[in-house]
């Protein structure tokens, strides 16, 4: 056994990573201080998406060595490690960063090379054998604490989403000198879509882009059927494409279900912008059987059931 019952199982391992577009250079977005908060993020996400849990992998530190960006990985369990070990040789790992980052940086595409290292063995050349991947890990104890820099930016994160969950996602200002994305809903005086109407059982409504509001009542009433509503609204919308939605359920699992679609809508909204309407909202509600949601949003009052 690598480990007794009463001793932790603690590994260290060496992440590398490297975009193939040479117009990206993660190195130089990371020491960006405009870039920095969203690198981090995405590296914070795909890798609560390879392990299941937020908590499954700790970043201790990330190194500049260009072409390179070298993420130092401390994991406490060995099941967390065997799912991030399946995620990586999988490629689950791999697409979900490229996803990630694409949203972060708001680029249209960040192909990347990965490869993974524990000491001085090259994990890549020994996938299939996972015990033997996992005993390399597991030699490697972690030969420091987790960086003071991480530290901040997780703390900067935690308090991003705490705000966006209280406070109908306004962006935090401010946050320990790194600048913050915009606020993501456009202003209601913005110039609407093309279609400045749409017809909804009968009657017209202006087709307003979505508010706050509209934000918290689709999170709170939509219930099972975020997913749903999240694959109508993909047929048009690049941020929402396989495997995004799914990467969504498993990242806020244990938030529950108003997270879940909460986080689905405010992709929806930030990658679309002025054109993230109540018409077309309504429209994926309507495909998947929503009709008392619909009206609820449009101010109907409907006491059905959704």
């Amino acid at each position: 056994k690598m480990a007794g019952s009463s001793v932790p199982w603690i590994g260290s391992a060496y992440l590398f990573l490297q975009s193939t577009c040479k117009t990206i250079v993660l190195p130089s977005l990371y020491e960006s201080s405009q870039k920095k908060r969203s690198v981090f993020k995405a590296l914070k996400l795909a890798l609560a998406d390879s392990t299941g849990s937020v908590n499954g992998v700790d970043m201790l530190k990330v190194h500049c060595s260009h072409p390179h960006l070298i993420v130092q990985l401390k994991f406490c369990k060995q099941e967390n490690c065997r799912r991030f070990l399946q995620s990586y040789r999988e490629g689950v790992l791999q697409e979900s960063l490229q996803n990630h980052l694409q949203l972060s940086l708001a680029m249209t595409t960040v192909p990347l090379e990965m490869e993974l290292k524990a000491g001085n063995e090259h994990l890549d050349n020994m996938l299939k054998d996972e015990d033997r991947c996992l005993e390399c890990i597991y030699r490697e104890k972690p030969d420091r604490l987790r960086d003071e820099e991480i530290t901040e930016l997780e703390e900067c994160l935690k308090s991003l989403i705490v705000h966006q969950n209280i406070n109908n996602n306004m962006a935090v200002k401010d946050c320990a000198s790194l600048n913050s994305p915009s606020v993501p809903y456009p202003s209601q005086g913005s110039s609407l879509s093309p279609e400045v109407t749409f017809i909804f059982q009968g009657q017209q409504f202006a087709n307003r882009i979505l508010t706050p509001d509209d934000h918290q009542k689709f999170a709170k009433l939509v219930s099972k059927k975020w997913k749903q509503v999240g694959r109508s609204l993909q047929k048009n919308c690049r941020a929402l494409r396989d495997p995004v939605i799914d990467n969504l359920a498993l990242e806020y699992d244990r938030e529950g279900l108003y997270e879940q679609a909460y986080q689905l809508l405010l992709r929806f909204i930030q990658s679309e912008g002025k054109k993230a309407t109540i018409a077309r909202l309504i429209a994926a509600l309507e495909e998947n059987g929503l009709i008392s949601l619909a009206e609820e949003l449009l101010g109907l009052h409907s006491n059905e059931d959704c």
